[in-house]
């Protein structure tokens, strides 16, 4: 059996490994599962079991509540039993899942399959991302990160378009049954992963379920900032067509997240390297700055090139801030609290997502789309006031990692 060398094995500078590549596909795949059923299962309930329009929205949320359900427990069990075989074993229950999708039907079945499907793609994605975390080498753990994050933002450019697309041309059963094969591929991934990495990624956490288990303390600092930036970022994950619709930008809103993806892509590979060697300071200042110039110019608007000019800086500023939070979280915790540690970031992150459009849908109530980004925009800055008082001014923050 092949053994690929983590950091702690070897001096092995390399990213691209077999192993990183198949995490890459494997983490890609989920994602790409999660992005083309989210943005059709609200319809999907509503014309196909004539459920009310709350339901079909609860159709399309239960999966995130099933996923943050499970991250009260994700990383501990991942710490504890280890990321190699959570990884396995949470990939193939998510495929399995997958398939009653076809069957369910009624909207309690289609909730049910929702809410396991959710719940075991927080242990995939978590444990997925664990186990390749420890094979990137420490000097390269912002580089590293930020190509694996790639799939994520692949996944959210082209999943919602191909999902509306089979759905459109073809029907929901056509849906279902591709998302099928996407994941069977990535269980193949998955297994490949693990025949590769006998004895990497063993179990060696917590001895017992603790609050800590829960959150990490060394990462809450900085998961906290990221979720006032996920709070910030809902408000354009979750209004922008509204925002569109209502300014008559509807085709500039379609470009959105392409202009978002595209910049992302191109930016990734030298804003890791930068992390790496010039400190998180750089690249997490840099994020804001883009970040909140995304929101404002969302703000006052209304020319089509303008929002997608937004999203271009949207993935500047949010996309760079994810993939150096990801980098930060595993690099302040100890190699055996990756999952504990990964677990901690996502559920804030989750949390500011879920309460974001509540909060902001009140407010909505009051103000017109531009005070809501320019007030975001005033968010986001608070955010990087947060960031310097906590963990900003340490030395990695300051002089990275490469030297």
């Amino acid at each position: 059996m092949v053994e690929e060398k983590s950091e702690q094995g070897g001096s092995d500078q390399k990213i691209f490994t077999p192993t990183f590549v198949m995490g890459w596909v494997a983490n890609f795949l989920q994602f790409l599962v999660f992005y083309s059923l989210i943005t059709t299962m609200a319809l999907y309930a509503v014309s196909e079991f004539g459920a009310s329009n709350t339901m079909g929205g609860l159709a399309a949320s239960s999966f995130v509540i099933g996923a943050t359900v499970a991250r009260l427990f994700t990383g501990y069990t991942v710490d504890r039993v280890g990321s190699r075989r959570i990884t396995l074993i949470a990939i193939a229950v998510t495929t399995i899942v997958v398939i009653f999708y076809i069957p369910a039907n009624s909207v309690g079945a289609l909730l049910t399959v929702r809410f396991l499907h959710g719940f075991s793609y927080s242990f995939a994605t978590t444990a997925v991302m664990a186990m390749v975390q420890s094979m990137i080498p420490s000097q390269r753990r912002s580089e590293g990160t930020g190509y694996f994050s790639l799939g994520t933002t692949l996944a959210a450019a082209f999943g919602p378009a191909t999902s509306l697309m089979m759905v459109n041309q073809f029907s929901y059963t056509a849906l279902f049954t591709v998302t099928l094969v996407i994941s069977v591929i990535a269980l193949i991934a998955a297994i490949v992963m693990y025949l590769r990495t006998g004895g990497v990624a063993a179990p060696g956490g917590a001895a017992k379920f603790s609050f800590r288990s829960i959150i990490n303390p060394k990462v809450l600092p900085i998961a906290i900032f990221m979720l006032i930036i996920a709070f910030a970022y809902s408000g354009i994950m979750t209004y922008v067509n509204a925002y569109a619709d209502e300014r008559d930008l509807l085709p500039g809103a379609a470009f959105f997240f392409v202009a978002y993806a595209v910049t992302m892509f191109l930016s990734r590979s030298y804003l890791g390297k930068l992390q790496d060697r010039k400190g998180d300071n750089v690249v997490v200042f840099t994020g804001l700055i883009f970040f909140i110039l995304s929101l404002l110019l969302l703000a006052v608007a209304n020319h089509n090139w303008q929002v997608i000019i937004a999203g271009g800086l949207s993935g500047l500023g949010y996309g760079a801030l994810m993939p150096a939070a990801q980098s930060i979280t595993v690099g302040v915790a100890d190699h055996h609290e990756f999952g504990s540690a990964l677990s901690t970031l996502f559920l804030l992150v989750d949390v500011g997502f879920g309460v974001g459009p509540i909060v902001l849908g009140a407010i909505l109530a009051s103000i017109n789309f531009g005070t809501l980004y320019v007030a975001l925009a005033g968010v986001v800055v608070l955010a990087g006031v947060y960031y310097i008082f906590t963990h900003g001014h340490s030395e990695r923050a300051r002089r990275g990692l490469a030297g």
